[in-house]
């Protein structure tokens, strides 16, 4: 795999759910003297979104270059439509992913922002309500979408900038030349430990040079544990390869826990039912969490490796979409996380094994019948390359 550009002395903060993640952004945004990137997969015009709208809104107005990028899909056509040309008053520069499909069937479900070349944030967290289930706009949630996403000052901030310039270059006017230039750019391999004191590194995934970066980093972290893995995210559909990292951990003797989320979609639900059965046969502690929705893509392996992004494990995310995750390896931070993902485990309710085993027939044939409708897709999107 193409190795990882890990840097040093990075102040890396966790933030857990909107109500840490968007004061923070904002309060940075207030602070921008220079210049601002953001994108994100959706970005609402509900009750977190327009303060986010306005702070960018008030950087423009004192000179400051704004540029953000929202994915077309994500954001919704008619809301694009709206926040561009309320952006466009104040002199924010606005560009949107791939809208009409004309770039193919891929999306931007990266979340990202740098101010000022100083400080960044990664995660998950789309800027919309997250007292607010962001497939269905009118139900309230029980409780704060439980979410993840990181500040970082350090050198890795160069990495965000340079990434998301690239990125907002793509999406516009750029000559032959330019796009080889920017493509060879990514192509720079740079050898690293995997395990070190105090780094940290941005992971991506395109459809250019960075195809599997994202679930080799995942493969090679789970191949390497030793005594604990625990994983959160709410699709669950893995490709061949990484449900067979997490068996080969879990037979090993590896603590491997899945905390995924349930109850958003019926369909996704029952594909990633159909995995269970293996997974937990292996050994594979799998808790379902529906204290709300769980939007959170996270992992921590032996407290030591860590990650936090926009990634899920399915199809989608894995083969398909533009996503960015952080692997940081910061013993301090990986126990901080992996506590966060333990409240979240003592939220939800086991899967046992034994009371999976009495599931009637014709649920697992639905099980069954869901996951051949998914793999045909994917297989027709990726063109038979996902695994």
């Amino acid at each position: 795999m193409r190795h990882l550009k890990y840097s040093t002395e990075n102040e890396i903060a966790l933030l857990h759910c909107g109500a840490e993640f968007f004061p923070a952004l904002i309060a940075a945004i207030d602070a921008a003297q220079a210049e601002i990137y953001l994108e994100t997969y959706i970005f609402a015009l509900d009750d977190s979104g327009v303060p986010v709208r306005d702070a960018l809104q008030r950087a423009a107005r004192r000179g400051v270059l704004v540029r953000v990028v929202t994915d077309w899909l994500g954001t919704g056509r008619s809301v694009s439509k709206i926040l561009k040309q309320q952006l466009k008053e104040d002199g924010v520069h606005h560009r949107s992913f791939n809208p009409w499909f004309k770039r193919g069937v891929a999306r931007s479900h990266r979340k990202l922002c740098v101010v000022d070349r100083h400080i960044a944030f990664v995660g998950g967290l789309n800027i919309n309500d997250d007292f607010y289930s962001d497939d269905r706009l009118a139900e309230r949630l029980p409780a704060r979408r439980w979410d993840f996403a990181i500040s970082i000052i350090g050198p890795l901030v160069q990495d965000v900038v340079e990434e998301m310039q690239a990125q907002w270059m793509r999406l516009g006017p750029l000559r032959l030349r330019a796009r080889w230039k920017n493509f060879r750019r990514g192509r720079i391999k740079h050898a690293v430990p995997i395990h070190g004191s105090a780094m940290a590194a941005l992971v991506v995934r395109d459809n250019l040079r960075n195809r599997r970066t994202i679930q080799r980093t995942y493969l090679q972290a789970l191949g390497q544990a030793h005594h604990s893995a625990y994983l959160a995210n709410p699709y669950f559909a893995p490709g061949r390869k990484m449900r067979a990292a997490l068996e080969q951990a879990a037979l090993r003797g590896v603590k491997v826990t899945l905390l995924l989320g349930v109850g958003q979609f019926r369909m996704q639900d029952a594909v990633a039912n159909w995995f269970y059965p293996k997974l937990l046969k292996s050994g594979v502690k799998i808790v379902e969490y529906n204290k709300t929705q769980l939007h959170g893509k996270v992992a921590v392996v032996d407290d030591e490796w860590a990650t936090v992004g926009s990634s899920n494990y399915d199809g989608l995310s894995l083969f398909v979409n533009q996503e960015a995750n952080v692997v940081i390896n910061v013993d301090a931070f990986a126990v901080s996380l992996r506590k966060q993902i333990q409240s979240g485990i003592a939220d939800g309710v086991e899967v046992l094994a034994a009371e999976f085993a009495h599931t009637p027939w014709y649920r697992r044939a639905g099980h069954m019948l869901a996951f051949f409708l998914y793999r045909t897709v994917i297989h027709l999107i990726t063109l038979g390359k996902d695994a």
